[in-house]
């Protein structure tokens, strides 16, 4: 059986449910699919998505700490920061090439942070992956070999 789409959902730590679903709706874009909570006034856990993309948000303290990191992979990174500027959100990275391939960082309130990054168009760039993706990381080992062993 083939599962089509995202197959991984990340999730963030988020503590203020207002000021986060107006910071991803309003000025991300994305869109509330389902919320949930134990009962009314208790922690929240929902699902945003956006262009096929999806992400969880969760107040609960024991899923996950603030400050994590989510890339999406989108066609376009000059256009979304665009669109997030004219949504009054300011880049903490603005749009470059400094990874090796088209990229910007964005900040939530809670500090995580959201990695927009668009892969390298041209794979015969040096260091770029196969697949025109982002380069395996550099170092001297073979990584479909394992670390190497000690001796």
């Amino acid at each position: 059986m083939t599962i089509p789409g995202q197959r991984v959902i990340p999730a963030l730590r988020i503590t203020d449910y207002e000021q986060s679903k107006v910071f991803y709706v309003k000025r991300l874009g994305f869109r509330v699919e389902w919320e949930h909570r134990f009962e009314p006034h208790f922690p929240v856990f929902m699902s945003m998505v956006r262009d096929g993309m999806k992400l969880f948000l969760t107040q609960h303290t024991g899923d996950c700490q603030v400050g994590g990191l989510v890339h999406f992979v989108i066609p376009d990174v000059d256009a979304w920061y665009r669109e997030f500027k004219d949504r009054g959100v300011v880049a903490s990275e603005a749009p470059n090439d400094d990874l090796g391939f088209r990229n910007m960082t964005v900040t939530d309130p809670d500090g995580n942070q959201l990695r927009f990054m668009a892969p390298s168009m041209d794979p015969a760039e040096p260091g770029a992956a196969p697949n025109g993706g982002p380069a395996p990381p550099i170092g001297n080992q073979d990584a479909r070999k394992g670390p190497p062993s000690v001796s």
